[in-house]
């Protein structure tokens, strides 16, 4: 339980979650963090950061085969589905923040210095990328469609266009 308490306090996330603005309330959402982090568990459960290592794993019927996608459990697979559909929710401009905040852990200053971004940028991003991803997940329901009777914009007393 403890090794859990220490990845999240080491999360950038978990920071920003925590961590009051200027108006008292975190910078993040709730459902924000739970989309982070929701991303994170299927980028990890699917087998998707780099390994720096030698990979000591033994092979399929000890041949020294190398071992390839065929050989990944049906969760893992499920898991890498659900962050590619997810990441393609969200849309490159926004992925790349998403993955490297919130799967691979890096902070937001370093995100900037490694882009040449202004700093707060990656923050701002971020947050966007966050509210796209919790929509994606249902966590956040937006209202879709016209006000009723709404036909279009004008200035008032103006007349419609003609058609025809």
């Amino acid at each position: 339980m403890k090794a859990v308490r220490s990845v999240e306090a080491e999360s950038p996330l978990h920071r920003l979650a925590t961590r009051p603005g200027a108006d008292g309330r975190p910078f993040l959402a709730r459902e924000e963090v739970a989309a982070g982090e929701r991303l994170r568990a299927d980028f990890t459960r699917g087998g998707l950061m780099p390994s720096v290592t030698q990979r000591w794993d033994p092979t399929v019927g000890g041949s020294g085969v190398a071992r390839g996608a065929g050989d990944l459990s049906d969760a893992a697979i499920d898991c890498r589905t659900r962050v590619a559909r997810a990441l393609d929710a969200v849309g490159p401009e926004l992925s790349g923040v998403l993955v490297d905040v919130c799967c691979f852990l890096k902070g937001t200053e370093a995100v900037e210095r490694e882009h040449g971004w202004p700093a707060r940028s990656a923050k701002l991003l971020l947050k966007a990328g966050l509210g796209c991803l919790a929509r994606h997940y249902g966590l956040i329901h937006v209202a879709s469609g016209s006000p009723a009777g709404l036909r279009g914009w004008s200035a008032p007393g103006a007349q419609p266009p003609r058609r025809g």
